[in-house]
Parts: C-alpha cells; sequence; structure tokens
C-alpha cells in the first residue's frame, strides 16, 4: 500500500507538485508497475527513478493525478562468465493515473497507460 500524506495535506498548494514529487520518488519502486511497463528492456533496474506531475484534480474523496514516470532498465544477457557484453541501462517511461484518499491519503494505482 503506499501512503502519501504529505501530498495529501499539500493539496490545493503552490507545494503539491514538489511534495508529491518528492514523496513518491521515496517510495520502494516495487509498489509501481514499472516492470510491466518497459518497453525497451527486460528487467527494472536499481537506478533511482523520477516523477513529473502532469495533471491534477479533485473528485468525491479523492485526488486523482497522472504522472510520469522517468527510470532505467537493463536488457539481461546470459551471465555467461565469457560474456563481454557490458550491461548497459536503457531509458524507459510511463504514466500512471493515482487516486489519493482524502482522508487516509491511501494511494492506489487505478488506471496504468499505455505511454
Amino acid at each position: 500500500m503506499i501512503l502519501l500524506p504529505n501530498s495529501r495535506n499539500a493539496w490545493q498548494t503552490d507545494q503539491f507538485n514538489e511534495t508529491l514529487k518528492q514523496e513518491l520518488e521515496s517510495v520502494d519502486p516495487i509498489s509501481l508497475p514499472l516492470q510491466k511497463n518497459l518497453a525497451l528492456s527486460s528487467y527494472v533496474s536499481d537506478e533511482p527513478f523520477s516523477i513529473m506531475v502532469i495533471q491534477s484534480h479533485e473528485e468525491t474523496q479523492a485526488i486523482l493525478v497522472k504522472v510520469g514516470i522517468i527510470y532505467s532498465g537493463v536488457e539481461a544477457g546470459c551471465n555467461c562468465a565469457d560474456d563481454p557484453t557490458p550491461i548497459e541501462t536503457q531509458p524507459e517511461y510511463c504514466e500512471i493515473m493515482l487516486s489519493i484518499d482524502i482522508d487516509t491519503a491511501e494511494t492506489t494505482i487505478i488506471d496504468p497507460l499505455a505511454s
């Protein structure tokens, strides 16, 4: 479960986008659908990801936010000892829609969007 209480508290302030970005970038990447949205590689790398807030609005009891996630993936090789192919990261990008409950700050991914 993803909790974003600071983002919920910053809603309707000038600090919302930056607060959401910082808070979401501290979430365990396993909580996000990064692996599912890979386009150029086969596994999500361990490198940090970054968030870009695209749009946000409020509906009954929830703040809906569309975010872009910029991250890296790797193409897994055979892992042979004599394989000279270096492991290089590939840039990846996906967009997801978040629903932040206004009362609890519990956040769910309601619609992974194809990028």
